[in-house]
């Protein structure tokens, strides 16, 4: 589905992820893990196409990227915009009626069932700035249901919402997970990681270990990723390729 060859991606000349090699195989469910700064983000925008590579290349099995559904942190929402949770909701209608397109039947059907599915049902006229943070990622994630993409990006999904939403939440991961769909999930809770994503890949700006969660998530990984946390050093020239952990 993805594969990633020798890549580097940054910002100005400050690389934020450093040759990366590795592939995530279609249906995989990988959890990004990493300390604040390691460049999990910056991966989901490479990927994405909203950052172009310093180095290296992103190959990708979905031939338009608008069969990505990307689900971002909600920090980077704006919600002082006048928008329903219906109208929200269905912007994942975008691929099947363009942006202006009106909802046929079919369309109104799939919408009402995304909203039952997340547990929003009869929140269809609400603001979204009316929402609490559990109820928006619900929202969020009725969006990406309805985007019926073969491969999903979720930035941080289980970040400040309470623990019944987690759980609804992971089981439709979960659901993506058993349709064959890929899964790539940017995590802060190394313990959501055990329990439900059977792969991971730690960065600290660098691959430090990638492969089944439980053998990525060892001391010793988590110890070297702590130490990767670094500032920019304006006067660094290029950097060198120093056996990077290489992924499956």
């Amino acid at each position: 589905m993805l594969s990633f060859h020798d890549l580097t991606l940054g910002y100005e000349r400050h690389p934020a992820v450093h040759h990366l090699d590795g592939t995530v195989a279609e249906g995989a469910l990988l959890a990004l893990l990493g300390p604040n700064g390691g460049g999990k983000s910056t991966l989901l925008k490479g990927i994405m196409g909203e950052l172009r590579p310093l180095s290296g290349r992103i190959q990708l099995a979905v031939v338009e990227r608008r069969r990505i559904a990307y689900l971002p942190q909600q920090r980077a929402l704006d919600l002082g915009f006048p928008i329903t949770v219906r109208d929200l909701v269905a912007l994942g209608l975008w691929h099947r009626s363009g942006p202006f397109g009106a909802l046929g039947r079919a369309e109104r059907r799939d919408l009402a069932e995304a909203l039952a599915a997340v547990g929003l049902s009869g929140f269809e006229r609400r603001g979204v700035g009316s929402l609490s943070g559990g109820q928006l990622q619900r929202a969020l994630f009725a969006r990406v249901l309805l985007q019926d993409a073969p491969l999903i990006l979720l930035d941080e999904p289980f970040t400040a919402i309470d623990a019944r939403t987690t759980a609804d939440l992971i089981a439709l991961v979960q659901r993506w997970h058993g349709e064959a769909r890929t899964v790539v999930a940017v995590l802060h809770d190394l313990a959501l990681a055990r329990a439900h994503f059977p792969q991971a890949l730690l960065l600290a700006r660098e691959p430090i270990a990638w492969g089944p969660t439980p053998s990525v998530l060892s001391a010793a990984h988590l110890f070297r990723a702590r130490q990767m946390r670094e500032p920019f050093d304006e006067s660094a020239g290029p950097c060198a390729r120093v056996g990077a952990a290489a992924g499956p």
